[in-house]
């Protein structure tokens, strides 16, 4: 798998390839027995199985973004009561995503003195083609061995969740009472219901293959698929189902951070909206990204959002994106100057547009994929949080907050 500019266009690939077949690696690593620190070393073991064939350098970094991993908190904070640590936290990455993206949020948790430990969901990290047979409920299971490793070593248990991860981080906390308070970052509680009829492709792929894919990209992100399964979106349409079943006439009460943006086009930000109105904890408090303040929402909330505007024209920003919400700047792959552009949105029909914005030209705009956006040009999809900094002194200041238990 290489990284950097295609050549020319002929590069993206037409047809599916051999990592749109499932791996021949097994991805379960886990059973009531395994410690964090196996499960760790299990996963690493299979992606580097999975993704053999590239040089040693480049596996070394797909073997370390990809894997779970854990922090322990820095020295300074009050130990636990009843465990070694007071507070830790259980942090979830997102839909074709890997745990790398979790990695600065995890470094933020444990300056303030929690114990972090964050999974890497069946299907991911290895291939697209290991999410052709994967079910939600394998992710929610994972989930539930995250929680039950860190209540083996703190008081207070925590939830992080990106996109599907804060579906599934909601889920959880809805039949776990442990569970002390959710961070929520554009967390997945709604998507097309047209998601739900993508098993559909199972009367045409055995004579079709390329039936079981919403999109064939060149899977060129070290950290996370291009291409994406019909499997996935259906896996995705049942976990908001029955994250809406669950929900159904509760109310949330314990602390709940979100964050949210008003030009995502990945997840619904009304249903994210309605979710804040059943978290009644006084301290409950939420980030509002937008691009117009003119569309800003008439809030029915306990606590109004912070809203911060996300557009930045001197740095060519036309505001916030789904995929940038977790990822500061200054990150080496997906930050302003990082090595990775996102531009799978030209693939297939407009490839021309896909070989120019892969240039990293400083002169191209970067923005969600809004329709209003896309005329401005050739466009990359905006993959870092130019507001970073503030959402962590946001984070910080809820913390201070969180009440003391035990």
């Amino acid at each position: 798998m290489q990284h950097g500019v295609p050549k020319n266009t002929q590069s993206v690939p037409a047809r599916l390839s051999s990592h749109h077949r499932p791996s021949v690696v097994n991805q379960h690593c886990i059973d009531a027995k395994t410690s964090f620190s196996e499960y760790i070393s299990c996963a690493r073991s299979v992606i580097s199985q999975a993704r053999q064939g590239l040089d040693p350098i480049e596996l070394k970094k797909v073997v370390e973004g990809n894997a779970p991993f854990e922090l322990k908190p820095i020295e300074g904070y009050a130990v636990g009561k009843q465990a070694p640590h007071q507070r830790g936290i259980l942090l979830v990455h997102g839909l074709t995503d890997s745990p790398y993206f979790m990695r600065h949020l995890a470094a933020f948790f444990q300056q303030q003195g929690f114990r972090v430990m964050a999974i890497l969901l069946p299907g991911h990290g290895t291939q697209p083609g290991d999410l052709l047979n994967v079910r939600w409920q394998e992710w929610a299971k994972t989930v539930a061995y995250g929680v039950e490793q860190l209540a083996l070593e703190v008081d207070e248990i925590y939830l992080g969740g990106y996109s599907a991860g804060g579906a599934l981080s909601v889920y959880h906390s809805l039949q776990d009472e442990r569970i002390r308070g959710l961070f929520l970052f554009a967390p997945a509680l709604k998507i097309s219901p047209k998601a739900a009829f993508a098993h559909s492709h199972k009367f045409l792929s055995w004579l079709i293959p390329s039936a079981k894919w919403l999109s064939i990209c060149p899977d060129q992100d070290r950290y996370k698929y291009e291409s994406f399964p019909k499997n996935a979106a259906a896996q995705m349409y049942a976990l908001t189902q029955a994250t809406k079943n669950k929900l159904a006439g509760r109310v949330i009460h314990i602390p709940v951070f979100m964050v949210m943006s008003q030009d995502d086009v990945t997840v619904d930000t009304g249903e994210i909206i309605n979710f804040l109105e059943r978290c009644v904890h006084p301290i409950s408090h939420s980030v509002y990204y937008y691009s117009d303040s003119k569309k800003i929402p008439v809030w029915k909330l306990k606590n109004s959002p912070e809203c911060v505007d996300g557009v930045l024209l001197d740095r060519k920003i036309l505001g916030p994106a789904h995929t940038a919400i977790v990822m500061p700047s200054e990150d080496t792959y997906y930050g302003e100057h990082g090595e990775y552009c996102n531009c799978i949105h030209y693939i297939p029909n407009e490839l021309e547009k896909y070989a120019s914005c892969q240039q990293q030209s400083t002169q191209l705009f970067q923005g969600e994929l809004t329709p209003e956006n896309l005329q401005t040009g050739t466009l990359k999809r905006l993959t870092h949080n130019p507001n970073f900094a503030g959402l962590k002194k946001s984070m910080g200041r809820f913390i201070e907050l969180l009440p003391a238990y035990g």
